[in-house]
């Protein structure tokens, strides 16, 4: 594996989907961090991820206290719009956990004020949105990364 995806709190079951499936494709493990807005029998995360769910490396966490428990010692890169760098100046290297937040408010702000040196943001040039659809942040920051780690 080369990257990680980890989504804390995932809420809607068609972008999980979408993105188990990105996961898949590049090569990348998926980190499911509970509670889901969704249940994981949900239709619509199954016709998200087609028929490539039974083939995904996904691991599942009971809370993010779970998660960070269990990857204590991973370098990790947090993505939010409230970061000051960019996706382009994530330090990509084999393993490394790229986490998003839940589509409704992103990261924790503890999180977001403890990881403030590891945040970073894909630059938007309209001041009309706030953010880009989750599925569409991770395959960018993921394709990213496999670019510059020369996948």
């Amino acid at each position: 594996m080369s990257l990680n995806i980890v989504l804390i709190e995932p809420e809607i079951p068609n972008n999980t989907g979408n993105i188990g499936r990105l996961a898949l494709g590049s090569g990348s493990k998926l980190h499911l961090v509970k509670p889901f807005g969704f249940e994981l029998t949900d239709k619509r995360l199954k016709r998200a991820g087609l028929d490539y769910w039974q083939h995904l490396d996904v691991i599942y966490y009971d809370n993010i206290d779970d998660f960070f428990f269990k990857n204590k010692n991973k370098n990790m890169a947090f993505l939010s719009a409230h970061g000051k760098k960019t996706h382009w100046d994530i330090p990509f290297e084999e393993d490394l956990f790229l986490v998003f937040g839940k589509e409704s408010v992103g990261l924790p702000k503890s999180l977001i004020e403890k990881e403030a040196n590891n945040l970073y943001k894909i630059p938007l040039h309209s001041q009309h949105i706030r953010s880009l659809n989750i599925a569409n942040a991770v395959s960018i920051v993921v394709y990213e990364g496999l670019r510059q780690l020369n996948h």
